[in-house]
């Protein structure tokens, strides 16, 4: 499961790779380089989803809904269980 951390870690490493700065993210996005300073260090979780999709697009990324896993290993699931039996 994705959670806010991972998100705003994802955002801060395309903004650099991008070589964005918080305030051309920000101009970008139409909001506030505070408001950015604050997602990407965990001081505004609650963004909304139309401000975190622009951030997200701003940053060419993009957010997908899927469907629900329903117990299939995961790809940390599957390189654990090879990790364990190169052991």
């Amino acid at each position: 499961m994705i959670d806010h951390e991972d998100i705003s870690k994802a955002v801060v490493k395309q903004r650099k790779l991008l070589g964005l700065s918080q305030q051309q993210l920000a101009d970008k996005a139409g909001v506030s380089r505070q408001l950015i300073a604050k997602f990407e260090t965990g001081r505004q979780p609650e963004l909304g989803t139309m401000r975190l999709l622009r951030i997200l697009h701003a940053v060419q990324l993009d957010l997908r809904i899927s469907s629900l896993n329903k117990n299939r290993p995961t790809l940390d699931d599957l390189l654990a269980e090879e990790e364990g039996e190169s052991k």
